[in-house]
C-alpha cells in the first residue's frame, strides 16, 4: 500500500479524524463553519493523497488537485480553488494566495493531540519522510531536529501556529519556499 493511501486511511490525513481538526481550526480562526460546502472541503481536501508514493515530493504536493476537481464539479471554480490552494507550496508555485482552508488545515496539526498524531504517522511510515525532510530545513523559523520525533512534533506545532498567526490576514509568505523539493529526497517541483 502506498504511503499516501496509508496516510488517508490511518495516518496524518486520516479521513475520519483529520477533517474534524481542520473544522476545529476553522472554528478558532473564523467561527463555527455553518456552510455545508466547508464541510465538504474539510473532508475532501486531502483525498488526493490516495495512491501517492510520497507526501511532500512533487507527486504528494499534487494531492490538492483531486479534492479541488471534486469541489469545482460540486460547487464551482471558486470552491475548487479554495481546495486547490490549501497547500502553501501549491499556491506559491502558482502565484496565488493560500485559501482560508490552508490556515485551518495548518492549525489542525497543533490541535491534533501528540498522543494521536505521532503513533498515526509512525504506523504509516510518513514520519520517516517528514523527519528526513526536516533535517534539510534550516531557517529562522525551523531548525533541524535530528530524528527526534517528540522534538520534531513540538517544533512543527510551534511553527504552524506562528505561521498561521502571521499570515492568516494575507501577509506575504516569506517562510514558504516553493522550490523546496530541490532540497529533499522526494524530487524537484514539476
Amino acid at each position: 500500500m502506498k504511503i499516501g493511501t496509508k496516510s488517508v486511511l490511518f495516518g496524518a490525513h486520516c479521513f475520519f479524524l483529520h477533517p474534524w481538526f481542520v473544522a476545529l481550526g476553522w472554528w478558532k480562526l473564523y467561527g463555527f463553519p455553518l456552510d455545508l460546502r466547508l464541510w465538504f472541503a474539510f473532508f475532501l481536501h486531502d483525498i488526493g493523497y490516495l495512491g501517492k508514493t510520497n507526501m511532500d515530493g512533487p507527486e504528494g504536493e499534487r494531492h490538492v488537485e483531486v479534492g479541488a476537481q471534486i469541489m469545482a464539479r460540486l460547487f464551482g471554480k471558486e470552491w475548487g480553488d479554495f481546495c486547490l490552494y490549501h497547500s502553501r507550496y501549491y499556491a506559491k508555485a502558482n502565484g496565488a494566495q493560500p485559501s482560508r482552508l490552508c490556515f485551518a488545515d495548518k492549525l489542525s496539526f497543533p490541535l491534533t493531540p501528540r498522543w494521536l498524531y505521532l503513533p498515526a504517522v509512525s504506523i504509516t511510515g510518513e514520519i520517516n519522510e517528514y523527519l528526513k525532510n526536516a533535517q534539510k530545513a534550516d531557517s529562522g523559523h525551523w531548525k533541524p531536529t535530528e530524528y527526534d520525533k517528540q522534538l520534531w512534533h513540538r517544533q512543527l506545532c510551534e511553527y504552524m501556529t506562528k505561521w498561521v498567526e502571521e499570515h492568516k490576514e494575507g501577509a506575504h509568505d516569506t517562510w514558504t519556499d516553493s522550490n523546496r523539493h530541490a532540497n529533499t529526497e522526494s524530487g524537484v517541483w514539476q
